[in-house]
């Protein structure tokens, strides 16, 4: 098992981690159980981080909000739409992180990482507030992403191109991506151009030896507690946890981000492996120096503005944007340091 401190990580990267303890030594609710409490705790201990660790939003994107009906009632759509696109736009649908109990398209890392990768991508994207764990377990998140999938494909005041509709999320909610791309297969409607998973835990248990040295002190010493508040108890139902899914031909060509110190990097690769091996075209990014929660330390640390940097760019080839380069390919492994 190793320590942040062994891995020579950059110094605003452990400036951060100290951040993040002293923060949370003001904040007790982060310890009380998984609930509206705990989550709360967390959203105030993300904003107090990123309003000083992540660039702020581009002035060219305009941010609004939208109502639509989902499964469980009325669900929140935050759209970031940069100047100059078409009236019929790539998008892309986004699920936040947040563990799968925490999270919401308020928090500040969400809103300025959206606009600028928006802005970069040349695309729209659509911020989902979709229904949380404990109180709404699996697979109530992936039935509101379809639900917001098919609403953006049909409602033509949202300015969707749909043959250009794509999913992503990070970490918790590139799970959930995910496991809904996977429902969507089949040809049915509506139909997923690209699915783009950052920082995703390819299986809902650990696997690999990243899982082994990065357990503890990287971010995600709660892994094992939160499978158990995202599906309930008893066994893990195959369809949340994608690298558990026998099957995985059909889904469209697919952007997988790994952190080379995440507990998570492993079960990522080895769902890179498993695409490739079903027919599916797979582009990964590996964030060298990265642990799970610094790749949006776009602030604070140019590895991270490299990293999103790559990563908007592999967005705009995948959704064939004026801003995608040349040589910029949907297949290939990249180290980004």
């Amino acid at each position: 098992m190793s320590s942040p401190r062994d891995l020579g990580l950059d110094p605003a990267i452990l400036d951060w981690g100290k951040r993040i303890e002293a923060a949370a030594r003001d904040i007790p609710d982060l310890r009380c159980p998984y609930g509206p409490r705990r989550r709360a705790a967390a959203a105030k201990l993300s904003d107090a981080l990123a309003t000083w660790s992540t660039a702020e939003a581009p002035a060219t994107v305009a941010i609004s909000d939208q109502l639509i009906d989902g499964p469980g009632g009325e669900m929140l759509l935050r759209r970031y739409r940069p100047e100059g696109l078409p009236d019929r736009a790539p998008t892309q649908l986004f699920l936040h992180g947040g563990g799968f109990y925490a999270g919401s398209v308020h928090e500040v890392l969400n809103d300025r990482l959206c606009a600028r990768r928006a802005q970069d991508a040349g695309i729209q994207m659509f911020s989902l507030d979709y229904r949380l764990a404990p109180e709404h377990r699996y697979p109530a998140a992936v039935l509101d992403a379809l639900a917001a999938l098919q609403v953006l494909a049909d409602d033509p005041r949202f300015g969707v191109d749909a043959e250009r509709l794509g999913l992503g999320g990070n970490s918790a909610g590139a799970a959930i991506a995910a496991s809904a791309a996977l429902a969507a297969r089949g040809g049915g409607s509506p139909a997923i151009g690209h699915l783009d998973l950052e920082v995703i835990p390819g299986a809902l248990v650990p696997i690999g030896e990243s899982a082994r040295r990065y357990s503890s002190g990287f971010g995600l010493d709660d892994a094992a507690a939160l499978i158990e508040v995202y599906v309930g108890p008893g066994e893990i139902p195959v369809g949340a946890s994608p690298l558990d899914v026998p099957d995985l031909t059909g889904l469209p060509a697919t952007l997988i981000t790994v952190a080379e110190y995440d507990p998570l990097r492993d079960s990522g690769l080895a769902l890179a492996q498993r695409l490739r091996d079903a027919g599916v075209r797979v582009r990964v990014l590996r964030g060298l120096g990265h642990l799970h929660g610094t790749v949006g330390l776009t602030a604070i640390l140019p590895a991270a503005v490299r990293l999103q940097s790559a990563h908007s760019l592999a967005l705009a080839a995948a959704y064939s944007t004026p801003m995608a380069p040349d040589d910029t390919t949907l297949e290939g492994d990249d180290d980004v340091a």
